[in-house]
Parts: structure tokens; sequence; C-alpha cells
């Protein structure tokens, strides 16, 4: 019982927490989002950008990108600019949870002082 109390403390602690959402979106995410530069999608410095001047309150970020990667939409996107320009990101088979894990890290991280970058940039 000890250990499981220790395994949910554990689970449930922020730095976990940040680690998590960086694994996922290293593992998912940079496949098309670059951190800092714009190729076949635009950069995650932009999207962050872009999402935090729409819903600077992180619950309202978190929920609003998550639903959006989720089901994405040309109606509710507010980057129309981006999709003109690499057209709609496809619908990805991603659990609701685990998109709302990453939309909070790119909400927490500053991208223009990231550390990894992909080695093509």
């Amino acid at each position: 019982m000890q250990r499981l109390v220790l395994l949910l403390l554990l689970l449930s602690s922020p730095s976990f927490a940040d680690e998590m959402g960086a694994l996922l979106f290293q593992g998912n995410c940079v496949t098309c989002h670059y951190e800092r530069v714009e190729k076949s999608a635009p950069s995650m410095m932009e999207v962050r950008k872009r999402y935090k001047e729409a819903f600077s309150d992180k619950k309202m970020f978190v929920r609003y990108l998550s639903q959006w990667v989720y089901k994405p939409s040309i109606e509710r996107s507010i980057m129309q600019d981006a999709i003109a320009k690499h057209g709609l990101m496809p619908q990805l088979a991603y659990e609701i949870d685990v998109l709302k894990e990453i939309a909070a890290y790119i909400y927490e991280t500053d991208f223009a002082k990231a550390t990894s970058t992909p080695l093509n940039e």
C-alpha cells in the first residue's frame, strides 16, 4: 500500500508531468513541428505564441489546443495562414488526455530557449 501511495505521489508531481509532456512532445510532434524552424508545419515557437495570444489562461489554452489537434478543423483554427501554407493538420489517433499533456508542455515551454533541436535545423 505504501508503494502505491508513493507511486501515485510521484506520478502526480509537477516535475514528472513536465517530463511526461516533454517526452510525448518529442516523441510525436517534432516529426512535423520543429521547435524554432518552420518547415512542413509551423514551428512550435509560433504555435505557442499564437495560442497564448488567443488563450492566455493555461486551462483554456490546453483545452482549445488539445481539442483542435484531436479533431482539426479549418473553421476552428486560429492559424488560417498556416493552413493556407501547409494544409490542414491530419487527424491523428491520439487520446485526448495525451494531447492535454502535450498542450500543457507547450504552454509552459519557452521554445526560444529550448535546448533540443533537430539535426537539420
